[in-house]
């Protein structure tokens, strides 16, 4: 275990997959960024709102409200087909 903190407070040790909201089998990666957030997906495994309901979990680590979501593009689309990556930014 760390006691370190992440920007925004939150700690290191926090299951940043699970507190995603996303389900376990679509949810790729999930890191936090200087902007906020950036997340990988796979679209097919998720619910259609996944990208908000992610955004409002993840902003709410910070008790903030998500501000906007910014797709990005894939640089490889081969190394995992299928999956989006989205950049989210709290208010």
């Amino acid at each position: 275990m760390t006691d370190d903190i992440l920007p925004g407070g939150i700690p290191a040790r926090t299951d940043l997959h699970q507190a995603s909201g996303l389900p376990p089998a679509s949810v790729r990666t999930v890191a936090r960024r200087d902007f906020g957030w950036r997340v990988i997906y796979q679209p097919a495994a998720a619910p259609a709102n996944a990208e908000s309901r992610a955004a409002v979990a993840l902003c709410g680590l910070e008790r903030r409200a998500p501000l906007r979501i910014v797709q990005q593009p894939r640089l490889d689309p081969f190394a995992d087909p299928g999956a989006r990556i989205f950049d989210i930014y709290c208010a």
